[in-house]
């Protein structure tokens, strides 16, 4: 017997066919979100280090700013004063040291011309030394006051390839220059709408994340906060402290030096060659006390700096081990320049919040967050 059942109403296709209609539609309107960001940022990839660069400035000093906001009031002065203030930050010791490195790229110069014409004469303390000090004075004299054999070793350096480094480098401080204004002027515009960004940035997070999107975005701030803390105001207290130490030793050229250390402290173990240089250059100069107080001092500087105030500080701000934030320090300088000093810590911050999110024990099951589902 043949079974006649029913068809089906409409009311059941038409539900069905919108479901399906609407998952489509979903899923494409994602893959759609997903080209525009991706061929959006392929389109400013030329400027995103600007653009990260004015986000970590905003994220830095907006504390300051804040507090700044509810004494004076809202304005479009404000961020404006903070975006020159920090512009006068990097501007004024940029402009000093290339004041200086051009006084002395033309001394060096000068210098080469006098060694290729005179040799370098003999230090007085090389005859001097405790030990080999007869091989050293040989050496010397055979190398070193001849200016046959130096001009041999010289013998690149001339007035041609001078000129070309610094076409090359001037063209590299015009895209570093463009670069930084962008820089600038997105750190305006974030200061000036922060409050609006902020709250967007945290319904976006909710929506995409849940709950625990926005305390991974604060991990990130967090980060962000201990390694300006941990990195660049401990690297400028370095550099200050050896400035003081290269004047009273008599070091050359000691504002240069120490602006150069304090650059040099904010990466982890980076200080150590730049003093080892000056003490050299105090050798140089038949000072052999002032190298062995540059050498204590700044071996006892750096030690302190990087094995206690820099962990109390990122490590503190972050809640993670400082093994966690020297692999980030050291892999994003690798990775992304000097950008990477502030992008690697806060990465590691979000992959150590996760971290500690999914191996934390449920205090209502007495269980592991993995093993919830089995």
């Amino acid at each position: 017997m043949t079974d006649f059942s029913p068809p089906p109403s409409p009311d059941t296709i038409t539900v069905e066919a919108s479901a399906s209609t609407g998952t489509i539609q979903r899923r494409a309107r994602g893959f759609l979100a997903l080209f525009f960001v991706a061929i959006g940022l392929y389109t400013l990839k030329g400027f995103l280090p600007a653009l990260l660069w004015g986000c970590v400035f905003a994220i830095s000093i907006w504390p300051l700013y804040r507090r700044a906001e509810l004494r004076f009031g809202r304005s479009d002065w404000l961020p404006m004063v903070f975006t020159l203030a920090v512009a006068l930050i990097f501007l004024v010791p940029v402009s000093l040291v290339g004041v200086k490195v051009a006084d002395e790229a033309r001394s060096a110069l000068e210098w080469i011309d006098d060694v290729r014409n005179n040799g370098i004469p003999m230090p007085e303390w090389v005859p001097h030394l405790p030990f080999l000090s007869a091989q050293a004075t040989n050496w010397w004299q055979n190398h070193m006051t001849s200016p046959q054999r130096l001009s041999h070793l010289l013998h690149s350096v001339d007035v041609g390839h001078g000129m070309q480094m610094t076409k090359q480098v001037g063209s590299q401080l015009a895209r570093r220059g463009t670069l930084f204004a962008f820089s600038l002027l997105t750190l305006f515009f974030l200061l000036k709408d922060g409050d609006s960004v902020i709250r967007k940035c945290l319904l976006g997070s909710q929506r995409l994340f849940g709950e625990q999107g926005e305390s991974l975005a604060k991990q990130m701030i967090s980060s962000v906060h201990g390694t300006l803390a941990g990195l660049v105001l401990v690297g400028l207290g370095e550099g200050a402290i050896m400035g003081i130490v290269y004047m009273a030793t008599g070091a050359p050229q000691p504002l240069l030096f120490a602006m150069v250390t304090a650059v040099a402290a904010m990466i982890p173990f980076l200080a150590w060659p730049t003093v080892g240089l000056v003490a050299l250059l105090l050798l140089a100069k038949s000072s052999m006390i002032g190298a062995i107080v540059v050498s204590a001092i700044g071996s006892v500087v750096i030690f302190i700096a990087d094995h206690f105030i820099r962990p109390a500080l990122i490590g503190g701000s972050t809640k993670m081990p400082f093994l966690w934030v020297l692999l980030g320090i050291l892999g994003g300088a690798e990775t992304w320049g000097l950008l990477g000093l502030f992008l690697g810590p806060a990465i590691m911050a979000a992959l150590h919040l996760l971290w500690t999110l999914w191996t934390e024990v449920n205090p209502r099951k007495g269980v592991y967050a993995e093993d919830k589902e089995s």
